[in-house]
């Protein structure tokens, strides 16, 4: 298929075949010929979330056209199904089409995302060395570890369902696991397992198997998972860790106002922690209601219905072979639950419902015949359904790599709260009652959240992914949006009142005035020693651990006000990219503080770290 389309801007000639903003875009000039580098960016979104190649356009977004794009095409198919060269072709014929652009021929390649049974998708004939994924800088190659994440995933067998050879009921919090038989009875009283030995149950459940071919027999990880010792359970699970926060301190030296973590004191499996979170999360919802002795409510609102799928969600899809563990976070206004791997659908098949893909499945049945879970695919629909029924925001999904992890927020905020709104009737004046009912949508998004992205918009509404770049780049063109990023990682931030930039452009900032270690030139500023030796570990390695990562950062803003401008020049980073990644975090986490706390977009916003946060540093 060709598209001809000259005098339209090109990213409206790409919507009209499929790509949105919701999708990665990368330009390849293909200068002289296929890229090599073309392979890892088809490896790298195939791993990750898909996107768009698009071939003749520099990165500069200089369009300079393919010398023949029926030979170019040519070569990309036999490449592309030669196993020697790459490990699979998931592409079907229509995604590459050529556009006729500018007098210019340009080939563009849609990568959907792999399917968990596909991946790895890799380049040669290894995949630990083969393996790519993308994250805010472009493609990067995979650990070990990654790879064989998604190794685990692709298997037909549940990983939670392989046997621990030789560990058995001695090894189990026998407590815990008779109160998981209690709740089962209190919810099951005439079911046929409820009078059998505790080794046949368990068997029942997938906590024990026996394999004839093997000859193993044992707790599977299920079992020691749910109802396991905490040393049995780090001896065979080292990364497993759980771990409840809840934050209601307005003290940024508070780090947590109650908290219930693997700490000696408790058994430290899943079915405890269930059990204990679960109450925590319920004691102060406004929506009233009795616990029943099966940690039910006779009649339970949707609400609590909701709370409880997104906990058991976060517990049955964990990659407990991950990093970081689970965290439930309770904040005055929202419920955060993160867990270590990453989503095993689509964002597309998830906000739809009704598709079942557990990384767990020996859990999920665990908490299915409690009640707690169910295998129809609807527990996320119960999740809005709960929230829609206050009229709340709709839950936030972020996926994010290095380390793969999932982040649901719930926020107990209501879908156009008064407040918001006043905030942009005082920001646009005169110009506010122009906009239309989803341009405010958009706009207390943005206000609310710090800012907006296609993504999100996709979550809050039932438009088409083109539609919403449309709304967003129209809200730009108002100037009530401004526009940080390309393709899929382009996010908007509110803006200013056309009308009133001259106005507000005579109003200094009392803050202006005030010198310090910010308002320093980066020239002057790599002179200091102590700046240019805490930021060269960063420097010299395009690739640095997470927590290494925060620890420079912590370092480098200690006692001192630094902009995200600076940061990004001193580490050599793309300045969006530290800010989502890591700045924006921080600041939520209470590890460094912002200069405008109430402006966060504030042009002129700087970071510091006055806490000791040696602790953080490993």
């Amino acid at each position: 298929m060709v598209i001809t389309r000259d005098g339209v801007d090109l990213f409206e000639v790409l919507s009209e075949f499929g790509w949105s903003e919701s999708d990665d875009l990368e330009f390849k000039s293909a200068k002289g010929g296929l890229p090599q580098s073309l392979w890892e960016t088809y490896s790298a979104m195939a791993n990750t979330a898909g996107g768009f190649i698009l071939l003749g356009v520099a990165d500069s977004g200089i369009v300079s056209g393919v010398a023949d794009q029926n030979e170019m095409r040519k070569i990309f198919w036999n490449t592309i199904n030669n196993r020697s060269k790459v490990s699979a072709n998931i592409l079907e014929s229509s995604d590459l089409q050529v556009i006729e652009y500018a007098g210019k021929s340009l080939i563009t390649i849609h990568i959907p995302r792999a399917s968990r049974y596909q991946k790895p998708i890799f380049i040669g004939q290894n995949p630990f060395t083969g393996t790519y994924k993308r994250n805010y800088e472009g493609d990067y190659r995979c650990n070990e570890r990654e790879v064989a994440h998604m190794f685990s995933d692709k298997s037909e067998e549940s990983v939670d369902s392989r046997i621990l050879n030789k560990y058995t009921l001695q090894h189990l919090d026998i407590d815990t696991f008779h109160q998981y038989r209690n709740h089962f009875l209190s919810y099951k009283p005439n079911h046929p397992w409820v009078g059998i030995n505790d080794q046949s149950f368990l068997i029942k459940i997938g906590g024990w198997k026996e394999c004839a071919q093997t000859e193993q027999k044992g707790v599977t990880i299920a079992g020691m998972l749910m109802f396991g010792r905490e040393e049995v359970i780090r001896d065979t699970l080292p990364q497993y860790c759980v771990d409840y926060r809840e934050k209601y301190a307005d003290d940024p030296y508070v780090r947590w106002t109650d908290r219930f973590t693997i700490d000696g004191t408790w058994s430290g499996n899943l079915y405890h922690f269930y059990t204990k979170v679960v109450q925590k999360l319920f004691s102060d919802l406004k929506v009233p209601f009795e616990l029943d002795n099966r940690l039910f409510r006779k009649g339970e609102t949707v609400v609590h219905e909701a709370v409880r799928e997104a906990l058991v969600n976060s517990l049955i899809h964990a990659d407990y072979l991950g990093q970081g563990g689970v965290l439930i976070e309770k904040y005055k206004d929202r419920f955060e639950f993160s867990n270590p791997g990453t989503l095993l659908i689509t964002m597309d098949q998830l906000l739809k419902g009704n598709i079942s893909e557990c990384r767990n499945k020996t859990l999920q049945t665990m908490f299915t015949l409690i009640g707690a879970a169910e295998k129809a695919g609807s527990g996320v629909d119960k999740i809005w359904r709960g929230w829609a029924s206050q009229n709340w925001r709709e839950p936030i999904i972020r996926e994010s790599v290095q380390p793969d992890r999932v982040l649901w927020t719930l926020s107990m905020i209501h879908l156009l709260p008064e407040e918001s709104v006043a905030r942009l009737r005082q920001r646009f004046g005169s110009s506010f009652p122009g906009f239309t009912a989803k341009e405010i949508q958009v706009l207390v998004a943005a206000d609310i959240e710090g800012f907006v992205d296609n993504e999100r918009m996709r979550q809050m509404t039932s438009e088409h992914p083109a539609d919403i770049t449309k709304l967003l780049q129209r809200l730009v063109s108002k100037g009530a949006l401004i526009k940080e990023g390309r393709g899929r990682w382009s996010r908007y931030c509110l803006g200013i009142n056309p009308l009133q930039k001259d106005l507000s452009s005579v109003h200094l900032d009392l803050s202006s005035v005030h010198l310090d270690l910010s308002s320093v030139h980066l020239e002057e500023l790599s002179k200091l020693d102590d700046i240019s030796k805490i930021a060269e570990a960063a420097k010299q390695r395009k690739q640095v651990a997470y927590s290494k990562m925060e620890a420079i950062l912590i370092e480098l803003c200690q006692g001192r006000w630094l902009t995200g401008k600076q940061l990004a020049e001193l580490l050599q980073r793309n300045q969006d990219a530290l800010r989502i990644r890591f700045l924006s975090p921080m600041v939520e986490r209470k590890l460094l503080s912002m200069r405008y706390s109430e402006t966060p977009n504030h042009m002129n916003q700087a970071y510091t770290s006055s806490v000791d946060h040696s602790w953080k540093k490993t």
